[in-house]
């Protein structure tokens, strides 16, 4: 059998699919669970794998889910992984199928790369015969908080891989089509957490009290002189402060404030410079306002890198199997994705999914929207894709 006979009865195959697949994710949709909370989803990708015929390991990192196909001779193990956590978001999507949990929501589509690599799973089944080594499927939790991948990693998944393959569905990109990215194509997630200490009084009388929330003001404004002033405007970074907590009511100078943040580069040597750079500015900023800073710094995912020759292996298959004009090259963002992690243990390669309208048609809802809402045909597409990726790379 030629490839090009190979990939298109792998597409025809994820179409016969397409009704399961949609089911499933539907399913998954109606009953999202929080990260570290999706027992009953792991529950139903268990039953769904152990009826393809597979062996499954659950309770891996959280509740992750690992199955492997051995193929009829010996050689490397390729790992596919999907990620399987929901977001505490109120849907608004008006889908038939929304959320029946309130303030729970698939707003990132991990209830379809669920489903993705289902339908991988079952192709390869059926295609054991062309594999020289072994798939290994990798249902991970909590992506969303930047822990299911660590937590899987220490619990040996990745031992014997050669490779790693992954993909995660795109709103802003139609249905159908593929964006790849050589190199960095995310960005590194760091959080900042600062604790204040001021002196509290009466609002009327600020000359006897220290205003930690005069301080916590300045520190937000002067963080971002860690952009402007000490990186060079090539290197990627955005500093973002989203929670301020301080006082109770409207006349009292509180004793304490604190801050939230999250830190995004797209360099891993401007990365390892920030800690230094916001506990300085940080520290500095509250003592010129005679306050104390505790600066808590937490390096949660690093920039996400594909490795060359990954990413030249899934442009030479998605051009085989869906044409040239349906890839494109994928922008950069700053948005964190914790596959990073396991890229920085074996090569591999993450690449986007077109999910979204055709072009010229209705709008397109982004990620992490309460209205997110998926094109369905990219699922068939996503399962054929990866079951594609794997076959070729094992000599199929």
């Amino acid at each position: 059998m030629t490839q090009a006979i190979m990939f298109q009865s792998l597409v025809d195959a994820g179409k016969r699919l397409e009704p399961e697949l949609v089911e499933f994710r539907r399913d998954l949709h109606l009953n999202p669970e929080l990260s570290m909370q999706e027992a009953e989803t792991a529950a139903k990708v268990a039953d769904r794998l152990r009826a393809y015929g597979y062996e499954v390991k659950t309770g891996v990192g959280g509740h992750g889910v690992v199955a492997e196909l051995t193929g009829a001779k010996p050689g490397p193990t390729i790992a596919l992984r999907a990620d399987m956590d929901a977001l505490p978001i109120e849907e608004e999507s008006g889908e038939s199928f929304s959320s029946r949990r309130p303030g729970v929501m698939h707003a990132c589509g991990h209830d379809a790369h669920t489903a993705i690599l289902l339908g991988a799973a079952r192709l390869l089944s059926e295609e054991k015969h062309r594999l020289a080594g072994s798939v290994r499927f990798l249902f991970q939790s909590a992506e969303e908080i930047n822990r299911g991948a660590r937590l899987m990693i220490e619990q040996g998944v990745l031992e014997g891989v050669a490779e790693i393959y992954g993909l995660h569905n795109l709103p802003t990109l139609p249905a159908g089509k593929v964006a790849t990215r050589y190199g960095s194509l995310m960005g590194s997630v760091d959080r900042i957490d600062i604790a204040l200490t001021g002196k509290g009084g009466h609002g009327a009388i600020p000359d006897a009290s220290i205003d930690p929330v005069v301080a916590a003001s300045a520190i937000v404004m002067g963080l971002q002189t860690a952009v402007s002033r000490e990186i060079s405007p090539f290197d990627p970074v955005v500093v973002t402060v989203g929670s301020l907590q301080a006082g109770d009511t409207y006349n009292v100078i509180p004793h304490r404030a604190s801050l939230v943040g999250t830190i995004r580069t797209f360099s891993p040597v401007v990365q390892a410079s920030m800690k230094e750079r916001v506990t300085r500015l940080a520290g500095k900023i509250a003592e010129a306002y005679r306050c104390e800073a505790v600066v808590e710094y937490t390096e949660m995912t690093p920039v996400l890198v594909s490795a060359d020759d990954c990413v030249a292996h899934v442009e030479r298959t998605v051009e085989a199997v869906i044409g040239a004009d349906n890839r494109i090259e994928a922008a950069p963002t700053l948005a964190g994705e914790d596959f990073s992690l396991y890229l920085q243990q074996v090569p591999g390669c993450f690449f986007w999914l077109g999910s979204g309208p055709q072009e010229g048609a209705e709008h397109a809802y982004g990620l992490h929207h309460p209205k997110f809402r998926i094109d369905e045909q990219c699922l068939p597409l996503g399962a054929s894709l990866l079951a594609a990726i794997a076959i070729s790379r094992l000599g199929g």
